[in-house]
């Protein structure tokens, strides 16, 4: 990507210092110097194992026990040779290995030999890695790891004798120290959290940790604060990071009220901001949006979430701070995206899809955006990024946000927004007729002259769903004022088109029927692909209205219920074969 104004060149400029001087700072904080710091302050042992609410799969242990690790997406086979101690394997796969999150696979197994097999690789880890190793000592890492050995202590600990558990005890007390020492170099956003509720958590498990408890929760409240928004949004605008968020802070909470401590306030004003999004993003299905970031949903792990929400309340509808809107009406879901891009250091997993929206009506998502999944390659993930793969319009086949490119400063600062909508007023409606959401942005305004408004309207019963989209020129219009509007239909959603392709019919899998009609533009049905499913990537279709700006400035659509439930009429899902896996 060429840097086409001064301004994308200032934020990339600053952002490559920053990047420079947390990279200097890491070297010294987390590298020879720490490595020949003595192991010195080690906790006399533990009081507390802090809950684990992320769900086990015991099926998992046997292959573990049979040196078969599969992590990222990959398996590797460790031949009789400690895990720890092999070369050249996938980044990904070492950091899922490092972190040792699997290590409530094994708890799970519930069999003697498991607990062997976890204290046998946590041994070696620390043989092998306990000083230093490139990967395993990567800050994000050392915290994910420190909350998986406490959470898992009766499982490593049970049967072993007093010498292991004090080398345990030597290295999970050099991890916590060298959280404690590089936090401030972390990168921003979750990963900088996850280490301060790390360290919260080792404070409150740990014996002998007296004046570092009030230190480590002013740490955690300060960056709850930071990045928890007012509405309870997270500061990424990533839907998944509330999810993370709370699935490591509620057990640390449960934690002090074991412990008979105080529960910070700060602790729980986050948490009861956070609680109510996590309704205002899922659908009937509990699947969440596909938002900046946001991939297949953890429904088990959501469900546990909610179990803790005292409050059971309806989701709101206006999440101002975050940037989205939520319509609901009868058993209709709307969800759609009306906020600017977040800051430029938080924006890695940022979308390109201001003014996107996702349909559902009960437990059917109709209209969704592609999603990303985790374990797809970085072309894929530039794919999903994109404006084409989001229910929105687009201009040119161009996205509304701008990425940094591969070269020069990609190799170190990955691929952060450094363009896109600087401001996107919203304006909500709430009647007896239904909800409206009207909502605009300025991404294409400086290359096009193009601003793009959403207005739409959800009936009190969730029967219809109108919609209009207009595009107003900010300046010369030129002759490049190709729009695309692109509705990604869910795979399990059968569509058909009607009336000579004005229109479209689109079937669920228990026969309730939606009718998608629109004026303006040329409707087709074309192909699309769903990247959010758990199975892999799924073959889907999208509805693509083309037009010129020039020609029509405003397409005018309706998404229609005709048919509640037609038994009788069925099709083969996605088990059936309907839409195959596509290959990565």
């Amino acid at each position: 990507m060429a840097l086409k104004t001064v301004g994308e060149q200032g934020r990339i400029m600053r952002l490559l210092g920053h990047h420079l001087w947390q990279t200097s700072l890491r070297w010294l904080h987390g590298g020879p110097l720490f490595r020949l710091q003595p192991f010195a302050g080690t906790p006399s042992r533990l009081l507390i194992a802090p809950q684990d609410l992320r769900t086990a799969d015991q099926t998992n242990a046997m292959d573990i026990y049979g040196g078969r690790f599969l992590f990222s997406g990959q398996v590797v086979e460790a031949r009789g040779r400690s895990p720890f101690e092999l070369k050249g394997e996938d980044d990904g796969w070492q950091r899922e290995l490092h972190s040792f999150g699997w290590l409530r696979d094994l708890r799970a197994a519930e069999s003697k030999v498991a607990r062997q097999n976890a204290r046998a690789l946590v041994d070696d880890w620390i043989k092998h890695c306990g000083r230093w190793h490139d990967i395993g000592w990567e800050q994000p890492v050392v915290a994910r790891r420190v909350l998986s050995w406490l959470a898992q202590s009766p499982l490593v600990l049970e049967e072993g004798d007093a010498e292991f558990y004090r080398r345990f005890l030597r290295s999970l007390g050099r991890q916590v120290r060298f959280l404690r020492r590089t936090i401030n170099e972390a990168p921003d956003g979750v990963p900088r959290l996850q280490a301060a509720l790390a360290v919260a958590a080792a404070s409150v498990s740990m014996a002998g940790q007296g004046r570092f408890v009030r230190q480590s929760m002013r740490r955690l409240e300060y960056e709850l604060q930071r990045q928890i928004l007012p509405d309870g949004g997270h500061v990424s605008r990533n839907p998944r990071a509330i999810l993370d968020i709370l699935t490591d802070l509620l057990p640390i909470r449960q934690a002090f009220v074991t412990q008979g401590l105080e529960t910070p306030a700060g602790m729980m004003q986050a948490i009861d901001r956070m609680m109510p999004m996590v309704r205002f993003f899922r659908h009937a299905d509990g699947a969440f949006a596909h938002f900046n970031g946001m991939g297949s949903t953890p429904t088990d792990l959501v469900a546990t979430i909610l179990a803790y929400d005292d409050a059971r309340g309806a989701p709101p509808g206006n999440a101002p701070h975050a940037g989205y809107q939520r319509l609901s009406g009868g058993e209709t879901v709307v969800l759609m995206d009306t906020g600017v891009p977040p800051p430029v250091h938080l924006s890695e997993a940022a979308h390109a899809g201001c003014l996107s929206l996702e349909l559902s009506s009960g437990r059917h998502r109709i209209v969704v955006n592609c999603g990303v999944s985790s374990r797809a390659s970085d072309g894929w993930r530039q794919v999903a990024r994109s404006t084409a793969a989001h229910s929105t319009a687009g201009i040119e086949d161009s996205s509304s946000c701008r990425f940094l490119a591969d070269k020069p400063f990609g190799r170190w600062l990955g691929a952060p927004v450094v363009a896109g909508p600087t401001s996107v007023p919203v304006e909500r409606i709430e009647d007896a007729m239904g909800t409206r959401v009207t909502a605009s942005h300025n991404g294409y305004a400086a290359r096009f002259h193009v601003l793009h408004e959403r207005d739409i309207r959800l009936a009190s019963d969730g029967s219809v769903l109108d919609g209009l989209d207009l595009f107003t020129s900010s300046g010369a219009l030129s002759e490049q004022d190709h729009f695309t509007l692109r509705f990604h239909l869910h795979p399990l959603v059968k569509p058909e088109l009607l009336r000579g392709g004005s229109g479209a019919e689109l079937v669920c899998p228990d026969g309730e029927t939606w009718e998608f009609d629109a004026s303006g533009g040329e409707l087709a049905l074309e192909e699309s692909v769903y990247l959010s499913d758990v199975y892999g990537h799924r073959r889907t279709q999208q509805l693509v209205i083309y037009g010129r700006i020039s020609q029509a400035s405003q397409i005018a659509w309706q998404f229609r219920r005709t048919v509640l439930a037609r038994p009788q009429r069925r099709f083969r899902t996605d088990e059936d074969g309907l839409y195959p896996p596509l290959d990565d």
